[in-house]
């Protein structure tokens, strides 16, 4: 007799990592592959981030602050917002997980865009709530006015991935400020900006002026991207208290460990040297974006630390050849079929050598097989 599971998981959608089968992160690491495909920073994290890592590892016979109270209050200050309103969490994902368990269930609904962050059809698979998707306007952008449309009676959630993964794209503050003041009040949304130090269209931090007027915003942050601790799984939320207190209702406790908090506060000291590093992968998608153009490829107007590559017409059928031939010269991106995109790749932004790598495998690649 066979073990019976929840019947809900055949419609859980699995998560693709970025690191290859049959490799580990520590084989990445440690050889000359291109790891191009997770939006990570090439870069590592600051020498004193890592001497603080360091330090608090003499501890780890003790149990994490629960409330990771220091870096609520760096957070606080950092924003200049109620620490109550800072919900840290181990990556922006633990939020988006547990605020579907607190506010979706079966006769509910999610509305988000489509293609977006992979994470989000998970949502509704894992709480019983219908989804409802909404296709991208033209430049691969999210199409506001059909999402407002989209919402009803049964809407609990909307996502606005800003910038978008996977599609790299931007939709500046008056925009998103116009779509938060016409969702109804007892819809959260969350605005997940997981790549928001990228984009050079606004003040990174201007979403946070609309938080006092719309307790149903929540502000999603990590420092996987720019802060270069994808390692250590550390993002936060910030929203009301209300919805901090939900969602900590129905995570487990602990969840920020203690070398994450321990990082991450000391990578808050130094935003300056963080915004340098930020400015390098700026300066290297400028040169990406002309070397994809170069080959006579297009891509989506990106705002983040990766591109969205179109393959042509004949993109459906040569991805996969593409994706082969990266992989054989030690480069690894991401198929836009496994993101919604088919014909396309998602490609971040590496050093200088693995993209020069890239550009001259994908040249020669695209030739072989147009």
């Amino acid at each position: 007799m066979s073990v019976k599971f929840n019947s809900k998981l055949a419609s859980i959608p699995g998560y693709t990592p970025g690191v290859p089968k049959g490799h580990s992160a520590e084989d990445v690491a440690g050889s000359d592959l291109a790891q191009l495909a997770s939006n990570e920073s090439p870069y590592p994290p600051l020498p004193e981030v890592v001497e603080a890592i360091a330090a608090a590892a003499g501890s780890m016979n003790r149990y994490p602050d629960p409330e990771a109270t220091l870096l609520r209050s760096r957070l606080g200050e950092r924003h200049g917002v109620d620490p109550a309103r800072i919900t840290p969490a181990n990556g922006s994902c633990e939020i988006l997980l547990a605020a579907a368990d607190a506010l979706l269930e079966p006769g509910t609904e999610v509305v988000y865009a489509w293609p977006a962050f992979s994470m989000y059809p998970m949502l509704a698979a894992m709480s019983g709530a219908k989804e409802v998707r909404v296709a991208l306007a033209d430049g691969e952008k999210h199409d506001l006015e059909a999402m407002l449309e989209s919402i009803t009676d049964k809407t609990r959630l909307v996502l606005v991935c800003n910038p978008n993964n996977p599609t790299s794209t931007y939709l500046p503050f008056e925009q998103i400020k116009s779509f938060v003041e016409r969702v109804p009040e007892d819809v959260t949304v969350i605005l997940d900006e997981a790549y928001i130090e990228f984009q050079t269209a606004d003040d990174p931090d201007a979403t946070f002026s609309l938080l006092e007027r719309h307790e149903n915003l929540v502000l999603l942050r990590t420092f996987s991207k720019s802060h270069s601790l994808a390692g250590l799984r550390v993002g936060y939320a910030v929203g009301s208290p209300e919805f901090s207190a939900g969602v900590d209702a129905v995570r487990q406790p602990f969840s920020v460990n203690a070398l994450a908090q321990a990082a991450a506060v000391e990578a808050l000291i130094h935003g300056e040297r963080v915004r340098d590093q930020i400015r390098i992968a700026i300066q290297e998608r400028e040169r990406v974006e002309a070397g994809v153009t170069a080959i006579g490829l297009e891509s989506a107007d990106t705002q983040a630390n990766f591109s969205w590559l179109s393959l042509g017409e004949r993109g459906e059928q040569i991805e996969d050849h593409v994706v082969a031939d990266l992989a054989s010269a030690g480069i690894v991106v991401r198929p836009g079929r496994l993101l919604g995109g088919p014909g396309r790749l998602r490609v971040s932004y590496g050093t200088i050598e693995e993209d020069d790598r890239f550009l001259a495998a994908l040249g020669e690649s695209v030739d072989r097989h147009s």
